[in-house]
C-alpha cells in the first residue's frame, strides 16, 4: 500500500512506484509547474539574498522539483516545503505535500507534527513579511494588524490541504474497505454456492442409495422365489402335473407382484421428476435450500407407503410354499411403529430369506422377531443346506443385499450384524429403536 492510501494492484502497469500511467503523468506535471514556480522565486531570492542569479533559479528548479516524490516520500516533501519557507518559495510544493501528507496512512501523530511544523514556520515568515511591509510603507496600523496578517495566511496555507487532505484519505479507506467486504461477501457466496452444489450432490447420491435399495428390495426377492418356483416347476413337470400347475401360478403371482411394484416405484419417480422444473434457473440463494428440500424429501420418501410387519406372515408363507422350511417366532406385544422402522424391519426379513435362497437353498431358516419396550430386534438364521441342494437353481448375486440392510438399519440409528455360525449356516440380526 502506498502512503496515500491507494493499493498496489497485482496488475499496476505504471513506472517504478506509481500504479497508473496516469498518476505518474500528474506528478511530473506538478512537480513541473513546481519547479517553474521555486524558480521564479528562487530569481527574486537571489538578489534579497546577495547570491548569483543562477544559484537561486538551480535551487528552485531541485527544491521544486522534489513534488515528484509525493507519493513516495511525502514527508520527505512537506520537510523540504518547511525548510524554504524562509526564501518564501515553495507555495505549490506546501499546499500538495501537505494534502498529500494528510491523505497518507502514516500514523497520525506525524501529520499533526509535520503540519504544526508548516504553521509555525509560515507564521513566522509571514509575521515578518508583514512587520517589514508596514514598516517600510510607514503605515500607522494597530498592533494587531501583523499578528492577524501572519495567523490568517498561516492557516490559509495549512488548513485547507489538511482538511481535504484527511478527508480524501478517510473515503479513500471507506472505499477499499468497502471494496474487501464485496470481494469477501462474494467469496463468501462462491462457498455457499459449492457447499450447496456438495449438498445437492450428496442428495441425489442418497436419492440414488434409496432407489437402488428398493429396486434390489423388490426385485430381488420376488425373482428368486420365481427361479426357485420355475426349478420345482421343472423338476416335477412330468411327476406331478397338479403340483406342476400349483407352481406354475405361483411363478405367475410373483411376477404380477414384482411387476405391480416396480410400476408404482417408477410411477413415483416419474412424478418427482414432472414437479422438477428443467428450464427456469435457480438462483444461488435457493440452491441451499433445493438441496436441502431434496434430502428431506428422500427422507420423507424412506417412511412412505411400503410393506409393514402386518405382511410378515405372508412374506414367510410365500417362502413356505417355494418349499424353504421356516419358522416363524414373535416375542412381546406387538404394536404400530413408525412407517420407517416397518418398512425397514420387514426389509430385513425379506433380503435375509431371499439369500437363504440365493445360497442356501433347501437349508432351513428360523425368523424371530422381538418387540422390547424402546426397539424393535428380528434375526434370520439357517442351518447348513443340505448336499443335494448344489444341483438347485443357481441365482446371481451382486453382493449388494448385505449393503443395502445395513445402510437401512443405520439410517435410523440401528445396529445391523451379520456373519456365519459356528454350526455352518448364517445368521443376520438387527436391533432398530423404537421411537423414531
Amino acid at each position: 500500500m502506498t502512503t496515500t492510501g491507494e493499493a498496489h494492484g497485482a496488475a499496476g502497469t505504471g513506472p517504478w512506484w506509481w500504479v497508473r500511467w496516469r498518476s505518474a503523468v500528474l506528478d511530473v506535471g506538478l512537480a513541473v509547474v513546481s519547479a517553474l514556480e521555486c524558480a521564479a522565486e528562487g530569481f527574486r531570492f537571489a538578489h534579497s539574498a546577495g547570491l548569483p542569479v543562477p544559484v537561486g533559479v538551480i535551487f528552485g528548479l531541485v527544491a521544486g522539483a522534489v513534488l515528484v516524490l509525493r507519493r513516495r516520500w511525502p514527508v520527505a516533501v512537506v520537510l523540504v516545503s518547511v525548510a524554504i519557507t524562509p526564501a518564501q518559495m515553495g507555495f505549490l510544493l506546501g499546499l500538495v505535500g501537505l494534502y498529500t501528507l494528510a491523505a497518507s496512512e502514516l500514523p497520525r501523530r506525524i501529520i499533526g507534527a509535520l503540519a504544526g511544523m508548516s504553521f509555525a514556520g509560515t507564521m513566522i515568515v509571514g509575521f515578518v513579511r508583514a512587520y517589514q511591509d508596514a514598516a517600510g510603507g510607514g503605515l500607522t496600523i494597530g498592533d494587531w494588524f501583523v499578528p492577524f496578517v501572519a495567523i490568517t495566511m498561516s492557516l490559509g496555507m495549512t488548513a485547507p490541504p489538511v482538511l481535504l487532505g484527511l478527508y480524501v484519505g478517510a473515503r479513500r479507506r471507506l472505499m477499499e474497505s468497502l471494496r474487501e467486504r464485496a470481494d469477501s461477501l462474494e467469496r463468501e457466496l462462491q462457498l455457499l454456492a459449492e457447499r450447496a452444489e456438495e449438498r445437492a450432490e450428496w442428495a441425489r447420491s442418497e436419492e440414488r442409495r434409496r432407489i437402488a435399495r428398493e429396486m434390489h428390495d423388490v426385485v430381488a426377492h420376488r425373482v428368486s422365489l420365481m427361479v426357485v418356483h420355475a426349478a420345482a416347476l421343472q423338476a416335477v413337470a412330468r411327476k406331478d402335473p397338479e403340483k406342476a400347475v400349483k407352481n406354475a401360478a405361483l411363478v405367475g403371482d410373483m411376477g404380477r407382484q414384482a411387476l405391480t411394484e416396480l410400476r408404482e416405484m417408477l410411477g413415483v419417480l416419474r412424478a418427482g421428476e414432472s414437479a422438477v422444473p428443467v428450464a427456469e434457473p435457480v438462483p444461488l440463494a435457493g440452491v441451499g435450500a433445493a438441496a436441502a428440500a431434496a434430502a428431506s424429501r428422500a427422507a420423507q420418501d424412506e417412511g412412505a407407503e411400503g410393506p409393514s410387519l402386518a405382511e410378515l406372515d405372508e412374506l414367510v408363507g410365500q417362502s413356505r410354499e417355494a418349499g424353504m422350511v421356516v419358522e416363524l417366532w414373535v416375542e412381546g406385544k406387538s404394536r404400530v411403529y413408525a412407517p420407517e422402522v416397518e418398512q425397514t424391519a420387514y426389509r430385513v426379513v425379506q433380503e435375509a430369506l431371499t439369500n437363504v435362497h440365493k445360497h442356501a437353498a433347501g437349508a432351513k431358516a428360523r425368523v424371530r422377531l422381538a418387540h422390547r419396550a424402546s426397539e424393535i430386534a428380528m434375526q434370520v438364521e439357517n442351518e447348513p443346506p443340505p448336499a443335494a441342494s448344489a444341483s438347485d437353481a443357481r441365482l446371481p448375486s451382486g453382493g449388494n443385499g448385505l449393503v443395502g440392510m445395513k445402510e437401512r438399519v443405520a439410517a435410523l440409528g440401528g445396529v445391523f450384524v451379520s456373519g456365519p455360525t459356528d454350526a455352518g449356516g448364517f445368521r443376520v440380526s438387527a436391533v432398530i429403536p423404537a421411537g423414531r
